[in-house]
Protein backbone atom coordinates (compact mmCIF):
# COMPACT_ATOMS: atom_id res chain seq x y z
CA UNK A 1 0.00 0.00 0.00
CA UNK A 2 1.02 3.43 -0.67
CA UNK A 3 0.32 6.69 1.11
CA UNK A 4 -3.18 7.04 -0.73
CA UNK A 5 -5.58 5.23 1.08
CA UNK A 6 -6.84 1.97 0.09
CA UNK A 7 -10.83 2.05 -1.98
CA UNK A 8 -13.57 1.69 0.84
CA UNK A 9 -15.92 0.59 -1.29
CA UNK A 10 -17.88 -2.01 -2.67
CA UNK A 11 -15.19 -4.13 -5.12
CA UNK A 12 -16.29 -7.53 -7.02
CA UNK A 13 -16.19 -10.18 -4.88
CA UNK A 14 -14.30 -13.27 -5.66
CA UNK A 15 -10.74 -13.59 -6.59
CA UNK A 16 -9.17 -10.27 -6.21
CA UNK A 17 -5.85 -9.09 -8.21
CA UNK A 18 -3.38 -9.50 -6.17
CA UNK A 19 -4.96 -13.02 -5.00
CA UNK A 20 -4.10 -13.77 -8.98
CA UNK A 21 -0.37 -12.33 -8.11
CA UNK A 22 -0.17 -14.96 -5.61
CA UNK A 23 -0.46 -17.40 -8.29
CA UNK A 24 1.82 -16.58 -11.46
CA UNK A 25 4.71 -19.19 -11.57
CA UNK A 26 7.25 -16.59 -11.40
CA UNK A 27 7.15 -13.60 -8.62
CA UNK A 28 5.35 -10.43 -9.71
CA UNK A 29 6.78 -7.18 -9.07
CA UNK A 30 5.98 -5.16 -6.24
CA UNK A 31 4.66 -2.13 -8.36
CA UNK A 32 1.54 -4.68 -9.49
CA UNK A 33 0.66 -5.43 -5.72
CA UNK A 34 0.81 -1.65 -5.05
CA UNK A 35 -2.88 -0.56 -4.81
CA UNK A 36 -3.23 3.75 -5.26
CA UNK A 37 -6.83 4.75 -4.74
CA UNK A 38 -8.22 7.33 -3.20
CA UNK A 39 -12.36 7.46 -2.13
CA UNK A 40 -13.42 10.47 -4.55
CA UNK A 41 -16.81 12.03 -4.93
CA UNK A 42 -19.76 9.93 -6.62
CA UNK A 43 -21.65 13.04 -7.84
CA UNK A 44 -22.95 12.82 -12.04
CA UNK A 45 -20.80 14.34 -14.25
CA UNK A 46 -22.24 16.95 -15.95
CA UNK A 47 -22.86 16.02 -19.71
CA UNK A 48 -22.56 19.69 -21.00
CA UNK A 49 -18.82 19.44 -21.33
CA UNK A 50 -18.93 16.65 -24.19
CA UNK A 51 -21.56 18.18 -26.09
CA UNK A 52 -20.87 22.01 -26.02
CA UNK A 53 -19.07 24.10 -28.92
CA UNK A 54 -18.37 26.74 -26.50
CA UNK A 55 -16.58 23.82 -23.80
CA UNK A 56 -14.88 22.73 -26.79
CA UNK A 57 -13.08 26.29 -27.75
CA UNK A 58 -12.28 26.67 -24.01
CA UNK A 59 -10.48 23.52 -24.53
CA UNK A 60 -7.80 24.76 -27.29
CA UNK A 61 -7.53 27.86 -25.10
CA UNK A 62 -7.10 26.32 -21.57
CA UNK A 63 -5.99 22.80 -21.77
CA UNK A 64 -4.36 21.60 -25.16
CA UNK A 65 -1.76 24.39 -25.01
CA UNK A 66 -0.56 23.53 -21.25
CA UNK A 67 -0.05 20.14 -21.03
CA UNK A 68 2.14 17.47 -22.32
CA UNK A 69 1.26 15.86 -26.05
CA UNK A 70 2.23 12.94 -27.23
CA UNK A 71 3.12 14.12 -31.31
CA UNK A 72 5.28 11.04 -32.79
CA UNK A 73 7.76 8.31 -32.03
CA UNK A 74 11.34 8.28 -32.12
CA UNK A 75 10.76 6.01 -35.25
CA UNK A 76 9.02 8.20 -37.37
CA UNK A 77 12.00 10.41 -38.05
CA UNK A 78 15.11 8.00 -37.52
CA UNK A 79 17.23 9.89 -39.84
CA UNK A 80 18.71 13.80 -40.07
CA UNK A 81 16.04 15.99 -42.00
CA UNK A 82 12.86 14.04 -41.18
CA UNK A 83 10.06 15.80 -41.16
CA UNK A 84 7.16 15.14 -39.39
CA UNK A 85 3.60 17.20 -38.91
CA UNK A 86 1.85 16.48 -35.62
CA UNK A 87 -1.79 18.31 -35.85
CA UNK A 88 -4.39 19.35 -32.94
CA UNK A 89 -6.90 21.64 -31.89
CA UNK A 90 -6.55 24.01 -34.71
CA UNK A 91 -2.52 23.87 -34.27
CA UNK A 92 0.01 22.26 -36.71
CA UNK A 93 3.56 21.52 -35.44
CA UNK A 94 6.23 20.32 -37.66
CA UNK A 95 8.94 17.85 -35.47
CA UNK A 96 12.41 17.75 -37.28
CA UNK A 97 15.33 15.34 -36.85
CA UNK A 98 18.54 17.28 -36.27
CA UNK A 99 21.97 16.83 -37.46
CA UNK A 100 23.03 15.68 -33.49
CA UNK A 101 19.89 13.33 -33.52
CA UNK A 102 17.83 15.52 -31.10
CA UNK A 103 14.34 16.86 -32.48
CA UNK A 104 13.17 19.92 -32.81
CA UNK A 105 9.64 20.90 -32.86
CA UNK A 106 8.30 24.59 -34.23
CA UNK A 107 4.94 26.03 -35.02
CA UNK A 108 4.30 24.67 -38.87
CA UNK A 109 3.21 28.27 -40.07
CA UNK A 110 5.44 30.43 -42.37
CA UNK A 111 6.21 34.15 -40.73
CA UNK A 112 5.41 35.87 -44.13
CA UNK A 113 1.47 35.02 -45.08
CA UNK A 114 0.80 32.15 -42.32
CA UNK A 115 0.58 29.15 -44.44
CA UNK A 116 0.90 26.20 -42.81
CA UNK A 117 4.73 25.61 -44.06
CA UNK A 118 5.10 21.75 -44.01
CA UNK A 119 2.22 19.59 -45.63
CA UNK A 120 3.22 16.32 -45.03
CA UNK A 121 6.28 13.66 -43.76
CA UNK A 122 9.01 13.52 -45.34
CA UNK A 123 13.03 14.04 -45.81
CA UNK A 124 14.28 17.54 -46.68
CA UNK A 125 17.10 19.68 -46.07
CA UNK A 126 14.92 22.70 -45.34
CA UNK A 127 11.69 23.84 -44.99
CA UNK A 128 10.20 25.96 -47.76
CA UNK A 129 6.87 28.09 -48.21
CA UNK A 130 4.80 26.77 -50.79
CA UNK A 131 2.92 30.09 -51.25
CA UNK A 132 6.01 32.66 -52.05
CA UNK A 133 8.99 30.34 -51.79
CA UNK A 134 9.81 31.68 -47.83
CA UNK A 135 12.63 29.30 -46.44
CA UNK A 136 13.92 28.07 -43.31
CA UNK A 137 16.72 25.56 -42.36
CA UNK A 138 15.63 22.59 -40.47
CA UNK A 139 17.31 24.15 -37.23
CA UNK A 140 14.40 27.09 -37.37
CA UNK A 141 16.72 29.05 -39.18
CA UNK A 142 15.67 32.03 -42.04
CA UNK A 143 17.59 30.64 -45.07
CA UNK A 144 16.01 32.89 -47.70
CA UNK A 145 13.17 35.54 -48.85
CA UNK A 146 12.52 35.78 -51.96
CA UNK A 147 12.27 39.35 -53.36
CA UNK A 148 14.58 40.19 -50.22
CA UNK A 149 14.87 43.57 -51.31
CA UNK A 150 11.50 44.03 -50.28
CA UNK A 151 12.04 42.83 -46.80
CA UNK A 152 14.52 45.49 -45.90
CA UNK A 153 12.41 46.08 -42.90
CA UNK A 154 12.97 42.53 -41.39
CA UNK A 155 16.77 42.50 -41.47
CA UNK A 156 16.77 43.75 -38.03
CA UNK A 157 14.27 41.13 -37.10
CA UNK A 158 14.74 37.50 -35.61
CA UNK A 159 13.16 35.56 -38.22
CA UNK A 160 13.47 32.50 -36.89
CA UNK A 161 10.65 29.93 -36.59
CA UNK A 162 8.89 29.88 -32.95
CA UNK A 163 9.27 26.88 -31.21
CA UNK A 164 7.90 24.22 -28.19
CA UNK A 165 9.26 22.39 -25.79
CA UNK A 166 9.93 18.71 -26.98
CA UNK A 167 10.78 15.98 -24.31
CA UNK A 168 11.86 12.13 -25.23
CA UNK A 169 10.36 9.28 -23.37
CA UNK A 170 10.45 5.64 -24.09
CA UNK A 171 10.63 6.63 -27.93
CA UNK A 172 7.35 8.84 -27.41
CA UNK A 173 8.27 12.43 -28.24
CA UNK A 174 6.38 14.75 -26.37
CA UNK A 175 5.47 18.49 -27.28
CA UNK A 176 3.93 21.55 -25.28
CA UNK A 177 3.76 25.05 -25.55
CA UNK A 178 3.70 26.20 -22.22
CA UNK A 179 7.39 26.80 -21.13
CA UNK A 180 6.55 26.76 -17.30
CA UNK A 181 5.21 23.28 -16.66
CA UNK A 182 7.66 20.63 -15.34
CA UNK A 183 9.93 18.43 -17.66
CA UNK A 184 7.01 15.71 -19.03
CA UNK A 185 8.43 12.43 -16.47
CA UNK A 186 8.33 15.26 -13.24
CA UNK A 187 4.95 16.54 -14.54
CA UNK A 188 3.06 13.05 -15.06
CA UNK A 189 5.79 11.46 -11.85
CA UNK A 190 7.98 8.64 -10.73
CA UNK A 191 4.56 6.15 -11.81
CA UNK A 192 6.30 6.43 -14.93
CA UNK A 193 9.49 3.76 -13.38
CA UNK A 194 6.89 1.32 -14.07
CA UNK A 195 7.51 1.32 -18.00
CA UNK A 196 11.06 0.71 -17.13
CA UNK A 197 10.53 -2.97 -17.40
CA UNK A 198 8.59 -3.23 -20.53
CA UNK A 199 11.39 -1.45 -23.16
CA UNK A 200 9.05 0.51 -25.24
CA UNK A 201 12.11 2.38 -26.34
CA UNK A 202 13.39 -0.56 -28.08
CA UNK A 203 10.08 -1.13 -29.66
CA UNK A 204 9.00 0.18 -32.94
CA UNK A 205 5.40 1.14 -34.51
CA UNK A 206 4.50 -1.99 -36.64
CA UNK A 207 0.53 -1.21 -37.08
CA UNK A 208 -1.04 2.22 -36.90
CA UNK A 209 -4.57 2.59 -37.72
CA UNK A 210 -6.62 5.77 -37.77
CA UNK A 211 -10.13 6.58 -37.65
CA UNK A 212 -12.70 9.73 -36.96
CA UNK A 213 -15.48 8.79 -34.60
CA UNK A 214 -18.71 10.41 -34.42
CA UNK A 215 -18.30 10.92 -30.56
CA UNK A 216 -16.77 13.59 -28.89
CA UNK A 217 -12.99 12.68 -28.05
CA UNK A 218 -13.92 12.47 -24.13
CA UNK A 219 -16.66 10.14 -24.52
CA UNK A 220 -14.70 8.06 -27.05
CA UNK A 221 -11.30 7.97 -24.46
CA UNK A 222 -13.45 7.09 -21.42
CA UNK A 223 -14.83 4.09 -23.43
CA UNK A 224 -11.41 2.66 -23.17
CA UNK A 225 -10.95 3.80 -19.36
CA UNK A 226 -12.84 0.67 -17.87
CA UNK A 227 -13.15 -3.19 -18.55
CA UNK A 228 -16.61 -3.89 -17.05
CA UNK A 229 -18.75 -2.55 -20.55
CA UNK A 230 -16.91 -5.85 -21.61
CA UNK A 231 -20.16 -8.19 -20.39
CA UNK A 232 -22.64 -6.71 -22.72
CA UNK A 233 -19.82 -5.10 -25.66
CA UNK A 234 -17.41 -7.99 -25.77
CA UNK A 235 -19.18 -11.16 -24.84
CA UNK A 236 -16.72 -13.19 -26.82
CA UNK A 237 -13.62 -12.13 -24.40
CA UNK A 238 -15.61 -13.27 -21.24
CA UNK A 239 -14.65 -16.60 -20.83
CA UNK A 240 -10.73 -15.92 -20.89
CA UNK A 241 -11.06 -12.04 -19.22
CA UNK A 242 -11.57 -10.93 -15.91
CA UNK A 243 -13.18 -7.74 -16.72
CA UNK A 244 -15.03 -7.26 -13.71
CA UNK A 245 -12.07 -8.52 -11.51
CA UNK A 246 -10.06 -4.99 -13.15
CA UNK A 247 -8.27 -3.04 -10.61
CA UNK A 248 -7.87 0.85 -10.96
CA UNK A 249 -5.41 3.36 -9.49
CA UNK A 250 -4.93 7.18 -9.46
CA UNK A 251 -2.03 8.23 -9.30
CA UNK A 252 -1.90 12.30 -8.76
CA UNK A 253 -3.18 14.50 -11.83
CA UNK A 254 -2.13 12.97 -14.86
CA UNK A 255 -2.17 8.92 -14.61
CA UNK A 256 -4.02 6.42 -13.83
CA UNK A 257 -4.23 2.48 -14.78
CA UNK A 258 -6.44 -0.63 -15.23
CA UNK A 259 -5.23 -4.20 -15.05
CA UNK A 260 -7.63 -6.49 -16.48
CA UNK A 261 -6.11 -9.75 -15.60
CA UNK A 262 -6.10 -12.47 -18.47
CA UNK A 263 -6.67 -16.28 -18.36
CA UNK A 264 -9.33 -16.48 -16.15
CA UNK A 265 -13.04 -16.97 -16.19
CA UNK A 266 -15.25 -13.40 -16.06
CA UNK A 267 -16.87 -13.14 -13.03
CA UNK A 268 -20.00 -13.68 -14.89
CA UNK A 269 -19.42 -16.56 -16.09
CA UNK A 270 -19.78 -20.09 -13.52
CA UNK A 271 -19.21 -23.46 -14.13
CA UNK A 272 -16.56 -23.97 -16.66
CA UNK A 273 -12.83 -25.45 -16.18
CA UNK A 274 -9.55 -24.17 -17.15
CA UNK A 275 -9.79 -26.14 -20.59
CA UNK A 276 -12.64 -24.00 -21.47
CA UNK A 277 -10.81 -20.92 -21.40
CA UNK A 278 -7.90 -22.08 -23.06
CA UNK A 279 -9.98 -23.55 -25.60
CA UNK A 280 -11.99 -19.91 -26.03
CA UNK A 281 -8.49 -18.70 -25.84
CA UNK A 282 -7.23 -20.06 -29.08
CA UNK A 283 -10.27 -20.12 -31.16
CA UNK A 284 -10.39 -16.25 -30.38
CA UNK A 285 -6.55 -16.18 -31.64
CA UNK A 286 -7.29 -18.31 -34.59
CA UNK A 287 -5.92 -21.32 -33.48
CA UNK A 288 -8.55 -23.65 -33.80
CA UNK A 289 -11.87 -24.38 -31.52
CA UNK A 290 -11.32 -27.54 -30.04
CA UNK A 291 -7.59 -26.98 -29.86
CA UNK A 292 -7.50 -27.89 -26.05
CA UNK A 293 -4.06 -27.11 -24.44
CA UNK A 294 -1.71 -28.66 -26.79
CA UNK A 295 -1.66 -25.28 -29.10
CA UNK A 296 -1.22 -22.91 -26.96
CA UNK A 297 1.63 -24.22 -24.82
CA UNK A 298 4.15 -27.15 -24.57
CA UNK A 299 2.29 -30.10 -23.63
CA UNK A 300 5.69 -31.55 -21.26
CA UNK A 301 5.74 -28.44 -19.31
CA UNK A 302 1.70 -28.65 -19.36
CA UNK A 303 1.61 -32.43 -17.91
CA UNK A 304 3.85 -30.92 -15.10
CA UNK A 305 0.86 -28.49 -13.67
CA UNK A 306 -1.22 -28.92 -11.28
CA UNK A 307 -4.72 -30.02 -13.31
CA UNK A 308 -6.30 -28.56 -9.76
CA UNK A 309 -5.04 -25.04 -10.18
CA UNK A 310 -7.26 -22.17 -10.61
CA UNK A 311 -4.71 -20.49 -12.41
CA UNK A 312 -3.72 -23.39 -14.72
CA UNK A 313 -4.57 -21.09 -17.83
CA UNK A 314 -2.88 -18.63 -17.17
CA UNK A 315 0.00 -20.49 -16.33
CA UNK A 316 -0.40 -21.76 -20.42
CA UNK A 317 -0.90 -18.53 -21.89
CA UNK A 318 2.03 -16.77 -20.54
CA UNK A 319 4.28 -19.62 -21.27
CA UNK A 320 3.47 -19.45 -24.81
CA UNK A 321 3.81 -15.68 -25.00
CA UNK A 322 7.14 -16.27 -23.68
CA UNK A 323 8.21 -18.81 -26.08
CA UNK A 324 6.46 -17.08 -28.93
CA UNK A 325 8.36 -13.79 -27.60
CA UNK A 326 11.46 -15.13 -27.46
CA UNK A 327 11.12 -16.94 -30.91
CA UNK A 328 10.22 -13.51 -32.54
CA UNK A 329 12.41 -11.03 -31.12
CA UNK A 330 15.76 -12.94 -29.48
CA UNK A 331 15.02 -11.53 -25.84
CA UNK A 332 14.85 -14.44 -22.73
CA UNK A 333 11.18 -13.82 -21.16
CA UNK A 334 11.61 -16.92 -18.78
CA UNK A 335 11.85 -14.94 -15.35
CA UNK A 336 9.07 -12.35 -16.64
CA UNK A 337 5.69 -12.78 -14.22
CA UNK A 338 2.60 -14.42 -15.56
CA UNK A 339 1.17 -11.15 -15.13
CA UNK A 340 3.15 -9.11 -17.33
CA UNK A 341 3.47 -12.06 -20.08
CA UNK A 342 -0.45 -11.97 -20.09
CA UNK A 343 -2.48 -9.33 -18.65
CA UNK A 344 -4.36 -6.02 -19.86
CA UNK A 345 -2.26 -3.14 -18.77
CA UNK A 346 -4.07 0.07 -20.03
CA UNK A 347 -2.55 3.36 -18.59
CA UNK A 348 -3.63 6.87 -19.35
CA UNK A 349 -1.43 9.77 -19.36
CA UNK A 350 -3.63 12.96 -19.20
CA UNK A 351 -5.49 14.05 -21.25
CA UNK A 352 -5.33 11.41 -24.54
CA UNK A 353 -2.68 9.35 -24.78
CA UNK A 354 -2.85 5.73 -23.53
CA UNK A 355 0.14 3.53 -23.79
CA UNK A 356 -0.11 0.31 -22.16
CA UNK A 357 1.97 -1.47 -20.33
CA UNK A 358 3.05 -5.35 -20.47
CA UNK A 359 5.73 -6.55 -23.01
CA UNK A 360 5.30 -6.41 -26.38
CA UNK A 361 3.40 -6.48 -28.35
CA UNK A 362 1.79 -3.12 -26.83
CA UNK A 363 -1.13 -1.32 -28.12
CA UNK A 364 -0.98 2.49 -27.40
CA UNK A 365 -4.17 4.99 -28.27
CA UNK A 366 -4.48 8.82 -29.29
CA UNK A 367 -7.29 11.16 -29.22
CA UNK A 368 -7.78 14.02 -30.97
CA UNK A 369 -10.15 16.60 -30.75
CA UNK A 370 -12.55 17.03 -34.41
CA UNK A 371 -13.69 19.79 -35.78
CA UNK A 372 -16.71 20.08 -34.10
CA UNK A 373 -17.11 18.46 -29.89
CA UNK A 374 -19.38 15.87 -31.57
CA UNK A 375 -16.64 14.41 -33.51
CA UNK A 376 -12.99 12.87 -32.80
CA UNK A 377 -10.07 11.27 -34.58
CA UNK A 378 -8.66 8.05 -32.97
CA UNK A 379 -5.19 6.24 -33.64
CA UNK A 380 -4.85 2.88 -32.44
CA UNK A 381 -0.68 1.25 -32.28
CA UNK A 382 0.90 -1.76 -31.70
CA UNK A 383 4.01 -1.54 -30.50
CA UNK A 384 6.98 -4.55 -31.38
CA UNK A 385 9.75 -4.99 -29.78
CA UNK A 386 12.95 -4.49 -31.89
CA UNK A 387 14.88 -7.88 -32.57
CA UNK A 388 17.55 -8.13 -30.76
CA UNK A 389 20.91 -6.97 -32.71
CA UNK A 390 18.50 -5.03 -35.62
CA UNK A 391 18.32 -1.66 -36.48
CA UNK A 392 15.28 -0.45 -35.44
CA UNK A 393 12.86 -0.13 -38.38
CA UNK A 394 11.10 3.01 -39.00
CA UNK A 395 7.65 2.98 -38.15
CA UNK A 396 4.60 1.63 -40.47
CA UNK A 397 2.91 3.79 -42.51
CA UNK A 398 -0.61 5.30 -40.99
CA UNK A 399 -4.18 3.15 -42.50
CA UNK A 400 -6.65 5.84 -42.37
CA UNK A 401 -10.02 3.81 -42.16
CA UNK A 402 -12.46 5.82 -44.39
CA UNK A 403 -15.21 7.51 -42.18
CA UNK A 404 -18.19 5.44 -44.04
CA UNK A 405 -15.91 1.88 -42.96
CA UNK A 406 -15.51 -0.09 -39.66
CA UNK A 407 -12.28 -0.77 -38.26
CA UNK A 408 -12.91 -4.00 -40.00
CA UNK A 409 -12.15 -2.46 -43.22
CA UNK A 410 -8.35 -2.81 -41.89
CA UNK A 411 -8.13 -6.43 -40.49
CA UNK A 412 -5.53 -7.26 -42.97
CA UNK A 413 -3.90 -4.96 -41.14
CA UNK A 414 -5.16 -4.72 -37.56
CA UNK A 415 -5.96 -8.76 -37.19
CA UNK A 416 -9.87 -9.13 -37.46
CA UNK A 417 -10.22 -10.26 -34.02
CA UNK A 418 -9.24 -6.87 -33.27
CA UNK A 419 -10.69 -5.15 -35.80
CA UNK A 420 -13.56 -6.71 -34.59
CA UNK A 421 -13.38 -5.56 -30.59
CA UNK A 422 -12.75 -1.67 -31.50
CA UNK A 423 -15.96 -2.09 -34.01
CA UNK A 424 -17.82 -3.47 -30.82
CA UNK A 425 -16.12 0.01 -28.89
CA UNK A 426 -17.65 1.98 -31.85
CA UNK A 427 -20.99 0.79 -32.02
CA UNK A 428 -21.79 2.11 -28.82
CA UNK A 429 -19.89 5.55 -29.22
CA UNK A 430 -22.53 7.29 -32.03
CA UNK A 431 -25.24 6.54 -29.63
CA UNK A 432 -23.37 7.80 -26.50
CA UNK A 433 -23.14 11.44 -28.55
CA UNK A 434 -26.43 11.95 -29.47
CA UNK A 435 -28.25 10.09 -26.21
CA UNK A 436 -26.13 12.69 -24.32
CA UNK A 437 -27.71 15.31 -26.51
CA UNK A 438 -30.75 13.80 -25.37
CA UNK A 439 -30.73 14.14 -21.78
CA UNK A 440 -33.09 15.23 -20.13
CA UNK A 441 -31.15 16.11 -16.72
CA UNK A 442 -28.14 16.71 -18.16
CA UNK A 443 -25.87 14.42 -16.54
CA UNK A 444 -24.55 10.56 -16.11
CA UNK A 445 -24.32 8.80 -12.80
CA UNK A 446 -20.83 6.51 -12.60
CA UNK A 447 -20.06 3.33 -10.56
CA UNK A 448 -17.93 4.30 -7.63
CA UNK A 449 -14.84 2.29 -8.55
CA UNK A 450 -15.65 0.54 -11.91
CA UNK A 451 -15.88 4.15 -13.04
CA UNK A 452 -13.21 5.72 -11.29
CA UNK A 453 -10.77 6.74 -14.53
CA UNK A 454 -13.67 8.01 -16.04
CA UNK A 455 -14.20 10.40 -12.56
CA UNK A 456 -10.36 10.87 -12.36
CA UNK A 457 -9.68 12.42 -15.55
CA UNK A 458 -12.58 14.51 -15.13
CA UNK A 459 -11.53 15.58 -12.01
CA UNK A 460 -8.39 16.87 -13.61
CA UNK A 461 -9.64 18.01 -16.68
CA UNK A 462 -11.68 20.59 -14.81
CA UNK A 463 -8.98 21.46 -12.43
CA UNK A 464 -7.45 22.86 -15.89
CA UNK A 465 -10.89 24.45 -16.86
CA UNK A 466 -11.15 26.74 -13.52
CA UNK A 467 -7.81 27.51 -13.86
CA UNK A 468 -6.11 25.28 -11.07
CA UNK A 469 -3.79 24.05 -13.56
CA UNK A 470 -1.25 24.16 -15.00
CA UNK A 471 0.77 24.97 -11.94
CA UNK A 472 3.57 26.82 -12.33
Amino acid sequence: MNELSKFKGAQCPGTSYNEMLEGDSRPAPDYLFEESHRDMPTDPLPIEPYVSEEYAAEEREKLWPNVWLFAARNEELPNPGDQVVFEIADKSFVLVRQQDGGVRAFYNVCLHRARRLVDKAGNRTQMRCGFHGFTWNNDGSLKEIPCEWDFEHLKAKDMSLPEVRVNIWQGFIMITENDDIAEFEDWVGPVLEQYENYHLDDCFTAMWVQREIPANWKATSEAFMEAWHSVTTHPQLLPFLGDANTRYDLYGDNFNRAITPSGVLSPHIEGKDQTYILDKMAEFSGKGGDSRMRNLGNEDAIAKLDPNDPFLARKVLADANRQAFSERDGYDYSEISDSEMLDNFTYNIFPNFAPWGGHVPQLCYRWLPGKTADTCTMEIRVLMRTPKGEKTPQAAEKVIVPNDQPWSWAKDVMGEALANVFDQDMANLPHVQTGMKASANGVMELGAYQDSRVRHFNETLNKYMTGELPAK
